[in-house]
């Protein structure tokens, strides 16, 4: 008979520990890292742990990914990714929305965009992707025309019209805030607008519209698409719950795109 308990009880042993999975999640400082956090809450009670490793850059998340160090990501959006695949051939695939960022445009030197004065020098991020949005954000607000062939790829370049003779500073993305003191306005992503105390909805001179193709995404190697655990932490980010803190968290700087 105790041998019988005994037996029954390594099963039950290890039937918790089949449901219990942990996974790494890779995401950079700010609201990603913040909406993990709750999402980690969210996931725990389906079995599913969730390990949350911040990264300072964009680069690296997807590296990490596909060398397996990480199981999940989530911190860009999916021309960003898309441009990282066409780029370096990663095996990665975008499973489910998350959030869209609406990039803004800060200054500590103006208060529109009507103030720049002829040759000002605006900063935006460096990576192609960013830095096209940065560029086409300009252009809905008037500042600049672009070649509309150049798409979601736009560059300095590309640009056709420049009244104001605006120069374009290159820097890495999460350089821009501090940026700030040297340039007479920078196009800085929302994460980092964030990490550096500016508030999108009230800090920026001009906003990207709500309706973008940049909503972020969720990314996992191709071969673990259709793996159990994917479905649970999808499942966990589109909680209501998690859509709750968003808005209530972040008031209107972030919109969940679920």
């Amino acid at each position: 008979m105790k041998k019988l308990i005994l037996a029954a009880a390594f099963a039950a042993l290890a039937a918790g520990t089949a449901l219990a999975e942990t996974i790494k999640v890779g995401v950079t400082p700010g609201e990603h890292a913040q909406i993990m956090e709750k999402v980690k809450e969210v996931a725990a009670p389906k079995g599913l742990d969730i390990e949350i490793l911040e990264f300072s850059d964009y680069v690296v998340p997807n590296q990490a990914l596909a060398d397996g160090e990480l199981n999940a990501n989530s911190f860009q959006h999916q021309p960003y990714l898309d441009n990282q695949i066409a780029d370096r051939g990663y095996e990665i695939v975008s499973v489910g929305l998350t959030i869209t960022t609406p990039m803004g445009v800060y200054s500590n030197k103006v208060k529109s965009l009507d103030e720049l004065t002829d040759g000002a020098t605006i900063a935006i991020p460096n990576d192609p992707t960013n830095g096209g949005r940065a560029i086409l954000v300009l252009a809905s607000k008037g500042l600049i025309k672009v070649n509309p062939d150049a798409g979601l790829k736009a560059t300095p370049a590309d640009v056709t019209e420049n009244p104001k003779n605006i120069q374009f500073a290159e820097l890495d993305a999460a350089q821009l805030p501090r940026s700030l003191a040297d340039v007479d306005a920078a196009v800085i992503n929302t994460n980092y607008a964030l990490e550096a105390d500016l508030h999108p909805k009230e800090d920026a001179i001009a906003i990207e519209s709500e309706k973008s193709p940049y909503a972020n995404v969720i990314a996992v190697r191709a071969a673990d698409k259709d793996a159990p655990w994917v479905k649970t932490l999808v499942e966990s980010y589109h909680d209501e719950t998690v859509k709750a803190f968003i808005n209530e968290t972040f008031k209107g700087a972030l919109i969940p795109s679920w």
